[in-house]
């Protein structure tokens, strides 16, 4: 395992990260058309999940272990896509169940042998920033529909 002095560094890299993010999605999103940046945030959710896949490749693992992070990809691809041109909170989720396969199957997990300990943690933070970010920016009608609708209820 990591040394421990390193974690808050590693999460600190993933909000920054996640931040820039956010604010290109958000203005994409607001000054553009929001499936734009709906878009985005989906193709990182992909590249997210994708990762493992390329990881655990690369590190020759078994068969099964190729096939699960491929599984992977594909549950968390649907959630993407399905908030694509539905609700955004399909992308919120597969943003906030994320860190549920980064840190228990891959830093304490058995995927720790292929996954690098600053992914498995630093998507920890990245992801519950994009997961909070969504539910934030939709909920309070910053970008979305909701933001039409009340621009068109203005006087």
């Amino acid at each position: 395992m990591t040394d421990s002095s390193m974690i808050p560094y590693f999460l600190l890299g993933g909000t920054v990260n996640a931040i820039i993010l956010v604010v290109i999605a958000f203005l994409l999103s607001r000054f553009t058309r929001d499936i734009i940046g709906r878009s985005l945030l989906v193709i990182f959710l992909f590249i997210a999940a994708g990762a493992y896949v390329g990881f655990a490749v690369g590190a020759g693992v078994s068969g099964i272990w190729v096939l699960a992070q491929l599984v992977h990809v594909i549950v968390f691809g649907t959630m993407g896509l399905l908030g694509l041109r539905g609700s955004p909170y399909w992308i919120a989720a597969g943003w906030a169940l994320h860190p549920l396969w980064d840190f228990p199957l891959h830093y304490i997990g058995p995927g720790h042998s292929f996954a690098p300990e600053s992914w498995a943690i630093a998507c920890v933070s990245f992801d519950l920033v994009v997961a909070a970010y969504i539910v934030i920016a939709y909920g309070l009608g910053l970008v979305g529909e909701r933001r039409q609708a009340l621009q068109s209820n203005a006087p």
